[in-house]
């Protein structure tokens, strides 16, 4: 039905274009007006469109000018003018959708229409690219246009320096890679300072390669660790102090409120053994605070009632069911200081510091597009998750790529030997072939294999981007035989007969020129520097001279067939697969591909079923003999959709527990972000003062009728333990009282109390102090809270053993652990205003130093956090202006 359906009216994708044909006639229609302005005329259009947003209109209303204009500017500057398709494909970007458009088809030059369009609005625009390299390149090529046209382009790159990170987001136009990205959103949410956030809000970005970037490193988090100032010994120090307190003379319990407090007494004990002078002290923070943990371990904490210990671990018993918690962690230190009380190895010090998934990250964005050779397969995610919906954009030239049929092999012997074969054949003749494989392994049993034919080749394993996109750019060169794991050179397109420009530059290396100066040869930046000017003509005739030869060669290739591509075995994907044939193909040209599979590759051996063995079987083939059929074809493309259905849930699973993390990380993010405002926070103390009295009269009025009743000693000691000095709150004419009026008086009295301590401390320092306690507090919670909500996540598998939904549960029982985290941030920070010495000195500090940047936690220990020197004077600037360091960020 829905074939008939697009056979009549066009497919979703051809009905979408269909709207914007209007459009696309009205960017054509200016290429005659433009094409006569002169340089500065056509630049000067950037500060009448700024002007223009400014009285009102939209960028909806600008786009015909601003992509006319881009267009001719682009043709001045590089040489090229976007085709149709690319205009098409530039306002599906502008719409915040993703334009899947093939291979070698100018994505790259594609982007500069959206990307131009809504840098005018001023608020930023980020382009997001997979690796460094990319992001460099890009920003080089593309940066001539924007630079023409007045706007200031910036790159992020592993390594910068904060003064340059900064000046590369306040630019109009960003490119960097999502890891940079993500990790800098993070790092800005620790910072002490509010000057030393480097990103802008997220306007608008469009993610090249979106598949690779939103789907395939969906699951896998970006996570920020370090390593806590103290060690775990604190734990067991701190018990051995608790054993010698007693109960009433040394601390006091109180059950309503479940919490235990130090007496006078209490605390004068713990100032003698820690050899310190106030336990208050925003210095003895955290000594404080375990000496609190480790009490409530002792007194509150019960074995076998509200823990047990299992395995040399301590369980959470559950309150109302009576069943163990697997998974559960106290949060807050807590879990720790039980594990010290029960002489157990402490499990595991809080280490990461922030976290988030590429699917939130991404999510908040104003507004986001992709762009990508391959995203149809996926769409039903990209809408369920992002809301964009994919839309194809057609070829600006007919594809000629033959696809064969797959090769379908009982053994992965008889494989291996059968594409050998193929790619011998081909080499002899002088076809060039891309052979993909899914892993390095593999790619490097088939380089034996070809070495042993004495077959010449190179081998990517998509780990040295820069060499290897140099040597996918020349995969097309006559002869040549290149194996690839299927994401090595992604973002490089593959020309028949080889890349002029990349010779060049190969023979100007060989002739002793330096990285350095090929950068600032191939940059776009004005100089009189001599050396530089002879490089740049050394670089035009070398590239003029290999342009005559690889367009020779171009037309020998052709004559061969074009690029070949072979497939060693199906990815999980087709998407990945459908990358890997768009290799050829390009532009109208000719190529090839075929897939061999064998039914011992993983794909098959485990999503391919019996029947297709048995099919297989039936035929009776020898190891070195393929059988082509439809059945199979079909058979396949099912176990590949059987594993993209499984790796869509296992994704929309993830972000099901990261959704619960995200909300509250906005919380706390929010909250800091007012802080670093130097908004005046004591309003907002108060608020908190507010909510911790709410608590404590619902507490110690809820079971009385009558004021009388109301159990209002408890009700003091609760709060004079918690911050009120003692024998400060009396209450008179009880009868008489409301629960508002009891409310009144107590934030009258603490109100009095705020007042007296801003008179000593001045409201200059009150406002600082007030600034470097939450900034204390919630760093900490944070901290603590990230790390009992992940060993939450890690157990909370084991609830589906007791008929429980995993994820409802962790949403419940995270819910409840943040509102406890919150309370504990209200609690300590008025606890520590309330107690403040005038001699005390306060300075803002970061809890803990980060240590490891990681994408994922499996290589958190691998990758330290560098501080890296800026740049010499003379050399290149890393923001990626085509200035030197000093002309730039260094002046």
């Amino acid at each position: 039905m829905k074939q008939l359906f697009e056979k009549v009216f066009g497919s979703y994708s051809e009905r979408e274009l269909k709207k914007l044909d209007k459009l696309i006639q009205k960017i054509e229609a200016l290429d005659a007006v433009y094409s006569k302005l002169s340089d500065s005329e056509l630049r000067q259009n950037t500060f009448q469109f700024k002007e223009r947003i400014l009285k009102g209109e939209t960028l909806d209303d600008l786009l015909p000018e601003a992509f006319a204009t881009v267009r001719e500017a682009s043709f001045r500057v590089l040489g090229m003018k976007h085709y149709k398709v690319q205009l098409y494909g530039g306002i599906v970007l502008h719409q915040g959708r993703i334009a899947e458009m093939k291979t070698g088809e100018g994505k790259t030059l594609m982007a500069t229409l959206p990307v131009y369009l809504n840098a005018l609005s001023g608020k930023g625009v980020h382009i997001v690219t997979v690796n460094d390299y990319l992001a460099k390149r890009d920003c080089e090529w593309m940066g001539k246009v924007y630079h023409f046209l007045g706007l200031s382009v910036g790159v992020i790159l592993h390594g910068l320096t904060q003064p340059q990170r900064r000046t590369a987001y306040n630019s109009d136009i960003t490119y960097g890679t999502n890891n940079e990205f993500g990790f800098d959103y993070l790092r800005d949410n620790m910072v002490i300072y509010k000057e030393e956030r480097v990103q802008r809000d997220l306007n608008y970005g469009i993610v090249d390669e979106v598949d690779s970037i939103l789907i395939d490193e969906a699951r896998t988090p970006l996570i920020i660790s370090g390593q806590g100032e103290k060690s775990t010994k604190m734990y067991f120090v701190v018990d051995q102090f608790i054993k010698t307190l007693k109960k009433e003379a040394d601390f006091t319990i109180d059950e309503k409120a479940n919490s235990v407090t130090l007496t006078e007494e209490g605390v004068e004990k713990a100032e003698r053994s820690f050899g310190i002078e106030n336990l208050s002290d925003l210095a003895n923070m955290e000594l404080s605070h375990h000496i609190n943990q480790a009490l409530k371990a002792h007194t509150l904490m019960k074995r076998d009632k509200n823990y047990v210990v299992k395995d040399g671990e301590i369980v959470i018993v559950d309150d109302f069911t009576g069943r163990l918690m697997f998974g559960r962690r106290y949060s807050d230190g807590l879990h720790q200081a039980i594990e010290a009380k029960e002489g157990l190895e402490i499990q595991r010090e809080s280490k990461t510091l922030a976290t988030i998934t590429f699917q939130n990250y991404f999510r908040m964005y104003n507004k986001l597009a992709g762009m990508t050779g391959t995203a149809k397969t996926e769409e039903e995610e990209f809408m369920s998750i992002y809301k964009m919906d994919v839309i194809e954009i057609p070829t600006n030239k007919q594809i000629l790529r033959q696809d064969h049929p797959d090769a379908v092999y009982q053994r992965e012997t008889g494989k291996f030997q059968a594409l050998a074969k193929d790619i011998e054949e081909k080499h002899q003749k002088g076809q060039p072939v891309l052979v993909g494989t899914i892993s390095i392994e593999k790619s490097e049993e088939l380089s034996k294999l070809l070495k042993r034919k004495g077959i010449p080749h190179e081998v990517l394993n998509a780990k040295h981007h820069e060499r290897e996109a140099e040597i996918v750019a020349q995969a097309g060169r006559k002869g040549v035989v290149t194996i690839a794991t299927n994401m090595a050179g992604r973002g490089t397109d593959i020309l028949l007969g080889g890349n002029p420009e990349f010779l060049a530059k190969q023979e100007m290396k060989k002739k002793g020129y330096s990285d350095d100066l090929l950068a600032e040869t191939t940059s776009f930046t004005d100089t009189d520097n001599e050396e530089i000017l002879e490089a740049r003509r050394t670089y035009e005739e070398l590239s003029k001279k290999y342009k005559i030869e690889t367009d020779r060669e171009h037309k020998e290739v052709i004559a061969l067939g074009g690029l070949h591509i072979i497939g060693t075995e199906r990815h999980e994907s087709r998407r990945i697969d459908n990358q890997l044939r768009g290799r050829a193909g390009r532009q109208g040209d000719p190529g090839s591909s075929r897939f061999y599979i064998s039914l011992e590759d993983d794909l098959m051996r485990l999503f391919g079923g019996d029947k297709m063995q048995g099919f297989v079987e039936k035929m009776g083939l020898q190891e070195d003999e393929a059988i082509e059929h439809k059945l199979l074809s079909r058979s396949i493309e099912n176990a590949q959709k059987k594993v993209e259905g499984r790796n869509f849930g296992i994704r929309k699973h993830v972000l099901q527990y990261d959704d619960v993390m995200n909300k509250q990380r906005e919380v706390i993010y929010g909250e800091r972000k007012k802080v670093l405002a130097e908004e005046n926070m004591r309003d907002h103390v108060f608020n908190m003062i507010g909510n911790i009295i709410d608590n404590a009269i619902a507490l110690y009025t809820a079971d009385a009728q009558y004021p009388e009743e109301w159990d209002l000693k408890g009700l003091e000691d609760n709060l004079t333990n918690i911050f009120l000095p003692k024998e400060t709150l009396t209450f008179d004419n009880i009868e008489d009282l409301t629960i508002d009026a009891l409310k009144e008086k107590i934030m009258d009295l603490c109100e009095k109390l705020y007042e007296e301590k801003e008179e000593e401390l001045g409201q200059e320092r009150m406002r600082e102090i007030e600034r470097v306690v939450l900034l204390q507090v919630i760093d900490t919670k944070w901290m603590d809270h990230i790390d009992a909500m992940d060993q939450l996540r890690q157990g909370i598998g084991l609830r589906a053993i007791g008929q429980v939904d995993p994820v409802r549960a962790y949403q419940v029982e995270g819910y409840d652990m943040f509102q406890e985290m919150i309370n504990k941030i209200q609690e300590d920070t008025v606890r520590y205003l309330f107690n403040i010495e005038k001699e005390v000195k306060v300075q803002r500090r970061q809890v803990v130093k980060p240590t490891a940047a990681s994408h994922g936690e499996e290589d958190a220990k691998a990758k330290p956090v560098e501080k890296k020197e800026e740049a010499g004077r003379n050399e290149a600037c890393p923001c990626g202006s085509g200035k030197k360091y000093k002309k730039c960020c260094g002046r």
